[in-house]
Formats: structure tokens, sequence, C-alpha cells
């Protein structure tokens, strides 16, 4: 009796880790003193944006003409299309991923995945009345978007938009601004 209860209990043990694992893997986080927007409207959202800029990390690493693209999947959950030009390798990249509210429907917080239950903030921290310029907040500070409906955006709408990125702590001087040169 002894010796199954062990093995459930390793059982019982390993289950618990596993949630607990794959429910900290589903949660994400913005940075202090960042607030997404709210009322946000995710059909409004949907859609091509242009990256004007970021904050280099290893998966854009290298690419140019970066683009995202939203839309409504059936089950809800929000289809996300990136796609880059990469300089060195003279060919497109492309990367898909889902998406889904954190919590409320009305704010622009939200969750991606590229990799199966491991998810990511992605937190819209400003927009224009129009939704045609965002800025948007990873988990940390490490990680910042300035997009744009067009291949450009508007110097003042850009140097709000990085002002806004420096109260919340980010490093601005570190952005790549992103080059629009390929069909």
């Amino acid at each position: 009796m002894a010796f199954s209860n062990k093995y459930i209990w390793i059982g019982g043990a390993a289950l618990a880790a596993s949630v607990i694992l794959l429910s900290s893997c589903s949660k994400t986080k913005i940075p202090e003193g960042a607030s997404a927007v709210k009322p946000f409207d995710l059909n409004r959202y949907t859609g091509k944006w242009y990256e004007i800029a970021r904050l280099d990390f290893k998966y854009e690493k290298g690419l140019s003409n970066v683009t995202a693209e939203y839309s409504l999947n059936d089950d809800g959950t929000i289809r996300v299309v990136n796609r880059g030009f990469d300089v060195r390798k003279k060919e497109w990249e492309e990367a898909k991923a889902k998406a889904k509210f954190t919590d409320s429907q009305d704010e622009g917080r939200l969750k991606v995945s590229f990799f199966g239950p491991f998810y990511s903030g992605y937190n819209v921290i400003a927009i224009d009345a129009d939704y045609r310029y965002a800025l948007v907040a990873g988990e940390s500070l490490d990680n910042l978007w300035l997009l744009s409906r067009e291949k450009s955006m508007p110097e003042e709408i850009k140097q709000d938009y990085l002002e806004k990125a420096e109260t919340v702590g980010y490093d601005t001087n570190n952005l790549v601004w992103v080059k629009h040169d390929q069909n």
C-alpha cells in the first residue's frame, strides 16, 4: 500500500508542478509606471501596422520592413502575423502567433504566444484617436515598439511617444529605426 501511495504522491506533485509552471507561463506583466489604453477597441486595432522603431531583440535582429497584422480568429483569439526582411539573408521571414486579452477586452493589455503555452505581455500604452499610431510596451523595459498604419510617423507623434516611453523608464537612445524600402 505504501508503494502505490508513494507513486500517487509523486504523480500528484508532478501534476501540481506542471499546473504552476503553465500558469506562470501565461501570466504577463506591464512595466511599472506604464498603463494600458482604456477604453481600447480591438476591431479598430486589427489590420496592418508598420514597425517604425523597436528595442531590438533576438527574434527581430537584422530585420527591416517589419509589419504586424492582426485579425480575429473564430475562437475569439487574435491572429498575429509578423513579417520582416532579413537584410543578411536577403529574404522575407514570417512568424505567426496568437494573442488574447489578459483581463478586460476594453483595455489594451494582451498576451501573445509564438511558442505554445508561453505568453509574453503586449501592452498598448498610447494610441491616437484614429488608431493610426500606437506605442506598445512589452513586459519589461526590454521591449518597446512604435507602430504606424503608414511607413512613417509624423514627427510630433513620434516625439510624444518617445517622451511617454522615457517617462516609464525606457532608454529610447537604443531604439532601432526600421527602414521600409522593400515591397
